[in-house]
């Protein structure tokens, strides 16, 4: 099991950068959360077509496939904090183009949104991530670091989501838009006042491919990218068709799928509370896969949902041992990583999450073309529970290999 001081009651709120850094996350958590609602509802509501949402998903994950172990190498080299908020200045921009989308034959304007904001968080979220550790530490601290962004997260996933399909059905897309817009610029105002500078290696050789190199040598990190990665293509091809779920088969609007959204958040806000204490319980390859294997399971209930109502209670299962999931993942990579490394491996993360991201979102609705959609939910589901065996065999169970710097 993780080392007992882990899970010790720990407080980082006196700690004035790491304030800044959850509050950032908790500001432009509210508008992007608002946009994940937004964006699949209005594509659904522009097409008519899943496979049309199932590209705009496909398109999020691109940049990070295709650019993040460039940016993580870039970002190893650079000031971690004016990076995070010069993309959030990207962001609000490309969210803005999508104001013009009011027309199918404008729906190329959304994915160049998609596009471009999304390579502007292939850069946010593994500085986000090399950033933490230099603010808080690696002790104790940084479990409670990550709990605390994931309890924030998980309460925006809560209000957020409703909050979208009442907005949606109510001023609709535009307001959605412009409180997206104005979120991000809060968060490039509030990450430009953080004062931890991490020493940077400016010297360093470009080699993009230096994390993949670094994580195919660290047992523990290949064993987590291999679970993860098979977890996350089912996650994915359930993401891309929850809007064909709602309207298909639970006849119900598109916005709804933000109720459904909610009740992930609830399961989160749950999960994050227990997650540092839940290191406690079993040691860290188990906790993994006995969090994919409850995330599998309640994706079954999910999928064969008879309602809404049952739809937003299976997403709360969901969300509870998923949010322990993620919270251990990220805590686990940051430990074992050196510093110098900590962006290009989280950069690595993030290309695999897109890759099984692209995979998911384009195969999902293809599959339903030849399967109808409950078959393609339910065999969605039977893959993320494959998940946790693999963890259990490529992920070391001994502590030691889980808490050492990879050589």
């Amino acid at each position: 099991m993780f080392c007992e001081d882990t899970v010790e009651r720990v407080s980082i709120w006196g700690n004035r950068d790491f304030r800044l850094v959850w509050t950032s996350g908790a500001v432009s958590g509210v508008g992007s959360w608002l946009l994940v609602v937004a964006i699949p509802f209005h594509v659904f509501q522009l097409t008519g077509s899943a496979a049309a949402t199932g590209l705009t998903l496909a398109l999020e994950a691109l940049p990070a496939l295709l650019l993040g172990p460039w940016a993580g190498v870039l970002l190893d080299r650079w000031d971690l904090a004016r990076a995070m908020w010069v993309a959030d200045l990207v962001s609000a921009a490309a969210v803005a183009v999508i104001l013009f989308a009011d027309r199918p034959e404008r729906l190329w304007m959304i994915y160049l949104a998609v596009l471009v904001e999304n390579i502007a968080t292939t850069v946010f979220r593994p500085a986000s991530r090399a950033l933490l550790p230099s603010v808080v530490g690696t002790g104790p601290e940084l479990a409670a670091a990550n709990a605390a962004r994931a309890f924030a997260g998980s309460v925006t996933r809560l209000g957020a989501p409703p909050l979208g399909a009442l907005l949606l059905a109510g001023p609709g897309i535009t307001f959605v838009l412009a409180v997206d817009i104005a979120s991000y610029l809060l968060s490039a105002a509030t990450i430009a006042a953080i004062r931890t500078r991490p020493a940077r290696a400016p010297h360093q050789p470009l080699r993009p491919l230096a994390g993949l190199q670094y994580a195919v040598r660290s047992k523990p990190l290949r064993g987590l990218l291999a679970g993860n990665g098979v977890f996350l293509i089912a996650n994915a091809g359930l993401t891309a068709l929850l809007v064909p779920l709602m309207v298909e088969r639970l006849d119900a609007p598109g916005y709804t799928v933000g109720y459904v959204f909610s009740g992930l958040g609830a399961g989160y806000l749950l999960g994050a509370a227990i997650s540092v204490r839940a290191l406690s319980w079993l040691g860290i390859r188990d906790l993994i896969a006995a969090t994919q294997l409850a995330t599998g399971a309640a994706f079954f209930a999910l999928v064969n949902a008879p309602n809404v109502p049952w739809a937003i209670a299976a997403a709360v299962l969901i969300g509870l041992p998923g949010s322990v999931l993620l919270i251990t993942t990220e805590t686990t990579v940051q430990r074992i990583t050196t510093p110098g490394m900590l962006a290009q491996v989280g950069a690595l993360f993030f290309a695999v999450d897109a890759l099984a991201a692209v995979v998911g979102a384009l195969a999902a609705p293809a599959i339903t073309v030849v399967a109808d959609l409950p078959v393609t939910l339910n065999l969605l589901a039977a893959s993320a529970v494959l998940a946790a065996p693999l963890t259990l065999y490529a992920v070391p169970g001994h502590p030691a290999e889980l808490t050492r710097k990879p050589s």
